[in-house]
């Protein structure tokens, strides 16, 4: 049976075919997708986990007891799992142990573009590479007998092309390996010094057998063409050297990545007459090739940043100019990333947007997920966006330089309920103990919005959509020590309230937490509830004063002469009809 998948959607099958058992992950783009396609497999028990390492964890675990496991992240999710990555490196495994990182080349859901091949040499475990979403099916199970034939987790890497691009996979039946029986074994398992330092030359031996396995294995390969030019490639830039060079090229297509395979390489490049590397972002395997004593052309001439694709790889290599397809004879308009109409963040952006152009010394640092487009104009409601949790963690920092520079500068640190459950709360545990005078505001839209509305411990439904204990968010800030008179907990619709409670955090001196409940506006029984909520505008009563237009909603725009709401896209948030001063914006359909 053949049938037309993404690459996330062949990995989750390869999971399922190689009789993986545990699964788990954060959501993150472009990795998202694998555990939510796992999910529907009933074989196999998938979680979204609160963090990466927390993921990474459970599977370490349930590997060492003796399951074939897997969890997935996106690229900067492998820098909170690794932790944990790099100790079981040495301890090795019982079931096979795949990790799944998918790097975001072109930084398009991402805050940078790092290369996570260089993960696998820096923590010492194997790594598999797949160019297509058959491969990405087939490595999965190759990673599993990888993984327990030479006792090392597996990275298997992808990137954005490949985990979201679809070609045709051919289905295969599911192989039931069961679960490995536990043995105890200290020595192996647990890494205390004493342990780690017999563990580690076992570990640079089991190198030396994985480079042996990789100038052997099927991953790697060589297609033999017009030998005057030999390229080494692997993952999509394999897809894209394909389609420049055709059957003018020779080429070793590398899957198995980690270790390279030296003595292919060498026979290769002794093979052919110049040898290109065409990779995308870090010189990965061209810096390797080098150290070969091989010379090869390859950095010099294609770019470390962004994507490749053919056009660039045809221009840098063959310098010719990439052909015009067809041309349009209008251009689209460009569209900003900007929060979605009833966005339920707008209103808080904008009371603290009005806060700090009033007080100058308003600071208000970012987190990721929507919440990061607060930092769009109109709302300019955003000093800094570091990573996961640093909207909190950042604005102690930020706190005790300013102190310490003789500012008055007041802290407010966002952050949402999927943020929150990850590397929030030890941020707010930090604001407490060291009595840092922070606001921190927890964005609680009841899901996991900007990756597609996964749920997390604050939604009431697992993975797999069984009903799940509610994580109150307002119990664990009570837990950890705000006050009661420290909290506020309010709905951002009604701006009055929010405005209130910003207010009372700015002249608060103690740690203050506002918590703003209200659903996402794109969830569907949001969506059904207010179907027929609408905003209109009086354009009798409408001063074209364009407050409105300050609120950065998209929905509303200015046209002719005069302010307009556009039905389409209003659901009736009324943030615009409390904003105007003269009763000139109605709410209907209430």
């Amino acid at each position: 049976m053949k049938k037309i998948m993404s690459g996330n959607e062949a990995i989750a099958r390869g999971a399922y075919e190689a009789g993986c058992t545990v699964a788990a992950a954060y959501p993150g783009t472009p990795s998202t997708e694998i555990l939510e396609n796992i999910a529907a497999y009933k074989e196999i028990y998938a979680e979204w986990a609160p963090n990466e390492k927390v993921a990474t964890e459970v599977v370490c675990g349930a590997a060492i007891a003796g399951a074939r496991s897997l969890c997935a992240m996106k690229h900067v999710g492998m820098n909170v799992a690794a932790d944990p990555i790099f100790t079981i490196a040495y301890e090795g495994i019982n079931g096979g142990l795949v990790i799944v990182t998918a790097d975001d080349p072109g930084m398009h859901s991402s805050q940078n573009e790092q290369d996570n091949r260089l993960y696998a040499p820096h923590a010492k475990i194997a790594m598999v590479e797949p160019s297509d979403s058959q491969e990405c099916k087939d490595f999965v199970k190759y990673a599993y007998e990888i993984s327990e034939k030479f006792d090392t987790a597996v990275l298997f890497r992808t990137t954005t092309r490949v985990s979201h691009s679809k070609s045709i996979v051919e289905l295969g039946e599911r192989v039931e390996v069961g679960v490995k029986p536990y043995v105890k074994n200290p020595k192996k398992y647990i890494m205390t010094p004493a342990n780690s330092k017999v563990k580690h030359p076992e570990v640079e031996e089991r190198l030396e057998k994985l480079q042996g396995y990789s100038n052997n294995c099927p991953l790697n390969r060589i297609e033999w063409g017009d030998k005057k030019i030999g390229i080494i490639t692997s993952g999509i830039s394999y897809q894209y050297a394909k389609e420049v060079f055709g059957d003018n090229a020779s080429y070793l297509k590398i899957g198995f990545s980690y270790p390279l395979p030296d003595k292919m390489i060498i026979k290769f490049a002794k093979a052919v007459d110049k040898v290109y590397i065409i990779e995308e972002n870090d010189p990965y395997i061209e810096n390797y090739v080098k150290t070969l004593g091989i010379q090869c052309i390859g950095k010099e001439f294609i770019p470390t940043c962004d994507e490749l694709n053919p056009d660039i790889i045809r221009k840098a290599l063959l310098k010719e100019e990439p052909k015009k397809s067809y041309e349009l004879d209008v251009k689209a308009p460009s569209r900003p990333p900007m929060l979605c109409p009833g966005c339920p963040h707008r209103p808080v952006f904008y009371a603290i947007s009005k806060l700090s152009k009033l007080k100058k010394n308003v600071i208000i640092t970012g987190d990721i997920g929507c919440y990061t487009l607060g930092d769009e104009p109109p709302l300019n409601a955003m000093d800094t966006v570091i990573c996961m949790g640093a909207g909190i963690s950042a604005a102690i920092g930020f706190e005790k330089a300013a102190k310490m520079g003789n500012r008055d500068d007041k802290i407010f640190g966002f952050v949402g309920d999927s943020t929150f459950f990850h590397s929030g709360i030890t941020g707010l545990i930090d604001a407490v103990y060291n009595n840092s005078p922070i606001v921190m505001c927890i964005l609680d839209n009841r899901t996991t919005a900007m990756t597609g509305h996964q749920d997390n411990p604050g939604t009431g439904r697992t993975l797999k959509g069984e009903p799940a204990p509610i994580i109150s968010i307002e119990s664990i800030v009570r837990a950890v020590g705000i006050k009661d008179e420290n909290i506020r907990i309010v709905d951002p619709y009604k701006l009055d309230e929010t405005e209130a409670a910003i207010k009372d955090a700015y002249n608060a001196n103690e740690p203050f937490v506002i918590i703003a409940k209200q659903p996402c506006a794109l969830l569907k029984e949001v969506q059904k509830r207010r179907a027929n909520m609408k905003c209109k505008i009086d354009l009798e009563k409408c001063k074209e004063c364009k407050a409105c237009m300050r609120t950065g909603c998209p929905a509303i725009s200015f046209k002719e002469g005069h302010v307009i709401i556009d039905q389409s896209m209003c659901n009736g948030c009324g943030l615009c009809y409390q904003v105007c001063k003269f009763n000139a914006i109605e709410k209907v359909g209430e």
